[in-house]
């Protein structure tokens, strides 16, 4: 997507539904985007294809463009790939890690470990606190699929956590089972990160990979769990997440 319009467009369209401002089934009108974004509707048809490959947006003939939204099912299959693909990133940044891609992966421990401290320690869990062991979380996550050294996996692995995070949105208890719920299961995943960095570290590709499955699997039950005992049909939700760096 060359054009500067079509950019813009595309641009100013993806950050919307981030924000969650456009939520999953909200429908992409041509004309009211074109006036919004102050351009043509040819560039806003040219963003609204490209979302569409990138499977933020679903377009149907005679019934227009609208935010993707998916049932359980293919919920539940984007979970799965999630879950080989960086199964499998841990194994091979096992093998190509380098010592700074290491350092970086320490670095976002640590700031885990002293949020999960911090949370441990208190009564309440300041909100600022949760976002940001949140964002180290994720930091973390790419820290390893960027040292797997492979370009493609990346790409294809970072598309789903932007896909997973539209159609899905905030639910009650989706905090708690990102972060942890509880202050033992906050305990327990700083562990399994701590044991999956080891298992790089040392250069072991089948404990990474060991680890990182037990670990994204433990996640995948709860948000599914999550998803299937709330009663709102997916289309009814909304998002409210702070857009993260990796994700824009």
């Amino acid at each position: 997507m060359k054009d500067i319009n079509s950019e813009i467009a595309y641009k100013f369209i993806r950050k919307r539904i981030l924000d969650g401002k456009y939520p999953p089934g909200y429908p992409l009108m041509t004309e009211d985007l074109a006036k919004v974004t102050g351009v043509s509707r040819t560039p806003v048809r040219d963003a609204l294809r490209q979302l569409e490959t990138d499977g933020l947006v679903s377009i149907r003939p005679n019934r227009g463009a609208r935010v993707k939204q998916v049932d359980l099912n293919e919920f539940r299959e984007m979970c799965e790939l999630r879950l080989a693909l960086e199964t499998y990133a841990a194994g091979l940044a096992a093998r190509n890690r380098t010592p700074v891609e290491l350092q970086e992966m320490r670095a976002c421990l640590a700031r885990m470990q002293e949020c999960t401290d911090r949370l441990l320690a208190s009564k309440e869990e300041p909100q600022e606190v949760l976002e940001k062991l949140l964002i180290e979380d994720i930091r973390f996550h790419v820290a390893i699929i960027s040292s797997a050294k492979n370009r493609l996996l990346k790409k294809e692995v970072l598309r789903l956590h932007v896909i997973n995070r539209v159609v899905a949105g905030p639910m009650p208890g989706r905090a708690d089972q990102e972060v942890g719920k509880g202050k033992n299961r906050r305990a327990a995943i700083q562990k399994c990160h701590d044991a999956i960095y080891h298992a790089i570290e040392r250069g072991d590709v089948q404990a990474a990979r060991a680890t990182m499955e037990e670990h994204i699997q433990d996640i995948i039950d709860n948000f599914i769990k999550v998803m299937a005992q709330t009663e709102a049909p997916l289309d009814e939700r909304t998002l409210s997440e702070e857009e993260l760096s990796y994700l824009t």
